[in-house]
């Protein structure tokens, strides 16, 4: 009761509720920030590195300026040594609100523009490349921008506003320009904005076409700012989202140090507890690479470097070990996570410390049985009970009944207002991943959910490109008679005549039993061998090397069996 009525004032005095809402409370609202670069004579948005930001709505500009560069360099190890400067999406340096004169904030610039935070999108640059920039733009002698309507079709002056800001975003003045009649095309100065209500007839300058182009996620309108919530962001089309899957993996990649490894001796008879031990290792860093070594049966480490071959083996192999961990449960394809009390650290307590009538009688009817059978005869009547807390399990002792109730007592008394669901977000916010999920989840998601489809024959024989031999030789010709071999193998193994898959193919020349969103660095290849019947595989190259055999059926022989043994043998 102590501890019921201690939780209960800490609720209280926790409580985040508009009453009791300090009123000197401000609450973050995101935006997304990215980076500009020199493009010819003009700036271009980087693709793939926007990234959202964290940050008080009343910020100014240096300050704004402060934690998007800390953020960009988290999260891209390449970011150059500045100073840097904050644009706006017109290139423009962000000083004040456009069309006003007064100094930039975040309110003030949403409150102009009439947009959510989440569709606020602001660059930096390096202030070198900045200037440079504005200096070839002011020795242009032809300062006039040409702008067309979309369609190219006239549209109707009323439905237009010519945008005159009292004062440029930016302390440097620009020499102004007449504006031209509106038409198919017209010329303005550089202070100029023509805005267009309809979306058929929307103008598009050079410069704000860069602007226009960019992706921002549309939330629903808010007034008022609001904690970031992506439960709120609806799933986006790939159309809509300017970047492809490559480009996330490879930006997921940059904090990665090569120059450091986090080192992986691997088991094939019991890959999960090397991998346990890899990972709780103090100098385990997720930033670090992984250097993986596997033994075979003999407990003898097996020959060659790890290029990524080994690597990519130990991650499909941790996978298929980790959807049969007591933390999921579920059908097989359709697992979820679950909690699971094993392993965590010692607690001490009594049943009697339960007030709940219903669950103490519960746990004295376990503590108190008297053989196995009656303990696994109580646990069932009160296995719903049991597994949430995460204590349903098989007992093969008696004396298991003791950890059993502890086991529940802890949960019920510590760990039960924990959610496991936190933990896991915990575990992928490494290396930003679960930024990259939150903003691409239309591309990330396929990628991450089981899915029935497997790799077909057609697409293993456009995957790899034989290596060949000069056209006319006598070696060219077996070459040619072997690729006939492997075709026709892809097919019966997709067809079930072989005695392996086309997946088992796949592991046994890469690592790996599926594409990666990524692809394969370097492209898979063929080599042929007049000096083995049996094929071979570099995994780090994703080399496959295939016999030079007279006839077909030693051919799939040679082949099955090669496969099946390559764990250990003549896979490297």
């Amino acid at each position: 009761m102590e501890y019921r009525n201690s939780k209960s004032k800490e609720r209280q005095a926790f409580s985040c509720g508009p009453k009791r809402r300090s009123k000197q409370e401000r609450r973050l609202v995101h935006i997304n920030i990215g980076l500009m670069v020199p493009h010819g004579c003009d700036l271009k948005p980087v693709r793939g590195k926007t990234l959202p930001l964290l940050t008080d709505p009343e910020i100014e500009a240096r300050d704004l300026l402060k934690q998007a560069v800390q953020k960009m360099r988290v999260f891209y190890k390449d970011m150059e040594e500045g100073p840097y400067v904050l644009l706006y999406p017109d290139c423009s340096e962000v000083v004040y609100v456009p069309g006003t004169e007064r100094s930039f904030t975040l309110a003030g610039y949403k409150k102009e523009i009439g947009k959510t935070y989440c569709r606020i999108t602001l660059f930096v640059c390096l202030q070198k490349h900045f200037g440079a920039v504005n200096v070839n733009s002011e020795s242009d002698s032809d300062s006039e921008i040409v702008i067309t309507t979309r369609s190219r079709a006239e549209f109707s002056e009323a439905d237009t506003v010519v945008f005159k800001p009292q004062n440029q975003s930016t302390p440097n003045n620009r020499p102004k320009d007449e504006v031209g009649a509106v038409g198919h095309s017209s010329t303005v100065n550089h202070e100029q904005i023509v805005i267009s209500d309809s979306e058929d007839n929307l103008v598009k300058s050079t410069c704000y076409s860069k602007y226009t182009d960019l992706y921002a996620p549309c939330v629903e309108e808010d007034e008022e700012p609001v904690p970031v919530d992506f439960k709120t962001i609806p799933d986006l089309t790939i159309e809509e989202v300017k970047i492809t899957l490559p480009d996330i993996i490879t930006n997921l990649s940059h904090p990665i140090d090569h120059g450091r490894v986090s080192r992986f001796n691997i088991s094939r008879s019991n890959v999960w507890n090397g991998a346990v031990r890899g990972f709780k290792r103090a100098t385990y860093s997720e930033s670090c690479d992984m250097l993986v070594r596997f033994t075979d049966d003999a407990g003898v480490f097996e020959d060659g470097i790890d290029a990524g071959g080994p690597r990519r083996e130990f991650l499909t192999l941790l996978m298929n070990n980790l959807k049969d961990r007591p933390i999921f449960d579920g059908p097989a394809g359709q697992r979820f996570l679950v909690y699971n009390a094993n392993g965590q650290s010692s607690f001490k307590g009594t049943v009697d410390l339960i007030t709940d009538e219903g669950i103490g009688e519960a746990l004295r009817e376990i503590e108190s049985a008297a053989s196995v059978d009656a303990l696994r005869e109580s646990m069932l009547r009160h296995s719903t009970m049991l597994q949430t807390a995460g204590c349903l399990r098989h007992v093969n002792t008696l004396e298991e009944k003791g950890t059993i109730v502890s086991d529940y007592l802890r949960w019920y008394i510590i760990d039960r207002n924990s959610c496991v669901i936190n933990r896991f977000k915990e575990g992928l916010s490494a290396l930003q991943f679960l930024t990259a999920l939150q903003l691409y989840p239309t591309l990330l998601v396929p990628v991450l959910c089981h899915s029935e489809k497997k790799l077909t024959a057609l697409q293993l024989e456009s995957l790899f490109q034989p290596d060949l031999s000069p056209s006319g030789s006598n070696r060219r010709i077996r070459e040619g008679q072997t690729l006939g071999y492997w075709a026709d193998y892809l097919l019966d193994c997709e067809e079930g005549q072989a005695a392996v898959c086309v997946n088992d193919v796949f592991m046994f020349a890469t690592g790996l039993t599926s594409l990666p969103p990524a692809g394969l660095d370097p492209l898979p290849k063929i080599e042929f061998l007049d000096d083995s019947p049996f094929p071979m595989a570099n995994t780090c190259s994703n080399t496959l090397k295939l016999p030079l055999l007279d006839s077909y059926n030693e051919f799939r022989t040679n082949m099955d069996f090669g496969i099946q043994n390559s764990p250990g043998f003549i896979c490297y």
